[in-house]
């Protein structure tokens, strides 16, 4: 369980100084970058099956909005989603936080009624969540998933750099469906260029709250470059 404190309702990791989801509003936040950013729920459309794949689990805020889209959406198929964390929370500092938005109440119960702290594969119905607790740079290039969508929501850049590094971009591309797309809420520049080096197509677009830009794209399945990462 990693240290925290709590400002204003916020949990704020004590290792990276940094907070988990916006101090604005963490929902709208996570919609804007994530949801948005990926084109989602628009794509999961006529889809049998979508997969999502997440570096940093943090408080569940990504993945219980994303089931809430889902179900909202109607669609009928089977999602997956499988996040990369290093220091899980337990489930009462995940329920805790999460309280902070009523309508993410049923969601927020049922993760936490079955929470493993040691991660592995939680299955809700239709939907599906493989926690894989560890360093994401040895676990991920061990994953033998193929992810249709990335949620890029590790710590700042400029507090947790190896969560970004060109190595782990790499691994991400790797681990893509073609045309994968991503979205973060960072446009640090040696982010940017980590993607691009990995066959990402790039976009910035408007931010959330007080960042005036975001990054989104896709991956290019016809760059050269990601045959050989």
């Amino acid at each position: 369980m990693p240290d925290l404190r709590w400002e204003d309702g916020v949990p704020v990791s004590a290792e990276f100084d940094d907070p988990y989801y916006s101090r604005v509003d963490g929902l709208s936040e996570t919609r804007h970058v994530f949801l948005d950013g990926n084109d989602l729920p628009a794509r999961w459309e006529g889809r049998n099956q979508f997969h999502i794949a997440e570096l940093g689990f943090g408080t569940g805020l990504n993945f219980c909005s994303t089931w809430q889209a889902w179900e909202k959406s109607g669609a009928t198929g089977q999602l997956a989603f499988t996040s990369f964390e290093l220091h899980p929370l337990d489930s009462q500092a995940i329920g805790e936080a999460l309280a902070a938005w009523p309508e993410l109440l049923d969601y927020a119960d049922r993760l936490t009624d079955a929470w493993k702290q040691d991660g592995g594969i939680m299955t809700f119905g239709s939907v599906s969540l493989n926690v894989i607790i560890g360093d994401v740079r040895h676990a991920l290039p061990d994953w033998q998933g193929k992810a249709d969508a990335w949620f890029l929501d590790g710590f700042a850049p400029a507090r947790n750099p190896e969560m970004w590094e060109e190595n782990l971009l790499n691994a991400v591309a790797r681990a893509s469906a073609p045309y994968a797309s991503f979205a973060t809420y960072t446009v640090a520049g040696f982010v940017r260029r980590g993607l691009e080096s990995a066959g990402f197509e790039i976009k910035k677009r408007s931010g959330f709250g007080r960042k005036r830009e975001m990054l989104t794209g896709y991956l290019n399945i016809c760059d050269s470059s990601v045959d050989s990462v």
